[in-house]
């Protein structure tokens, strides 16, 4: 029988063996399962960044794929879970908000368990590394064939943790945002996307004003990266489809407007 594919999501970066190591124990059990790494690179315990990125990137993933995903600022604490959803994929990891938004695009749970098999879990296990020991094994069987419910105890729907997003405030010609990620380029991710700017009456706007505690910054508008000079700011929507501030050439807006993930943006219209 085939293996099913795995994507593989955390924020444990690659400079420690926590990726590899559960790279090894995926290999272990399902040696012909692809693993993709969607991304390791998840600001630290950031499980909102996480649940966004997963979700962005689910019409992307293999129909059948089981998604591993972990960030998890209360590790030994959260219960680890495995979902099944409208859409066919199986997502494991924390039950702490993390699988919520990627469900949702899912189509929804159809079924869910926590992982409490002495066959599934790794003995003897951590209380500090769970994704080694619990998550990850999980993965692997679920990709090997290995039914549901056979992880362990079942579970409703309707007690799985899901997360509230923060969002943007709109009135004429104003457009209230945060801060909720940052790439290597320095490009400022925000919690808004086109339809909430166009809420606010901006979409047409070529010139828009970027207020931050204490700094107003002149920003044009434009598609891409190649449409802003040396030195301009801009504001453009990304391939995930957010509002995304950038600083050309060289790209390091979220250092130029001293912000950080949290902070409030303030998005004005501005003059040409």
């Amino acid at each position: 029988m085939s293996q099913r594919p795995i994507v593989f999501l955390s924020d444990f970066g690659t400079g420690d063996e926590w990726v590899g190591i559960c790279h090894a124990v995926i290999a272990r059990i399902a040696p012909q399962s692809r693993v993709v790494d969607l991304s390791h690179e998840i600001h630290a315990l950031n499980v909102a960044a996480g649940a966004r990125l997963l979700a962005d990137s689910v019409p992307y993933l293999p129909q059948d794929a089981v998604v591993l995903a972990v960030v998890d600022p209360n590790v030994g604490k959260d219960r680890e879970v495995a979902v099944e959803v409208e859409g066919g994929r199986t997502l494991v990891g924390p039950d702490n908000g993390l699988l919520s938004l990627a469900w949702e695009v899912d189509g929804g749970v159809t079924a869910a368990v926590e992982i409490t098999s002495d066959e599934v879990i790794v003995q003897p296990i951590s209380q500090s590394f769970r994704a080694r020991d619990t998550l990850a094994p999980a993965t692997a069987h679920l990709a090997s064939g290995l039914a549901l419910a056979d992880l362990g105890s079942p579970l409703d729907p309707a007690t799985l943790q899901r997360l509230a997003l923060t969002e943007p405030e709109g009135s004429p010609g104003k457009l209230h945002c945060e801060v909720v990620d940052s790439n290597r380029f320095g490009n400022v991710q925000l919690n808004a996307r086109e339809e909430h700017l166009s809420a606010a009456g901006l979409d047409d706007a070529q010139w828009l004003e970027i207020v931050t505690l204490g700094k107003t910054t002149r920003a044009r508008r434009g598609k891409t990266y190649a449409d802003f000079a040396r030195g301009d700011y801009g504001l453009i929507v990304d391939h995930r489809g957010w509002l995304t501030i950038v600083r050309a050439n060289p790209w390091r807006a979220l250092e130029d407007l001293d912000l950080a993930i949290g902070d409030p943006v303030w998005i004005n219209a501005g003059s040409g």
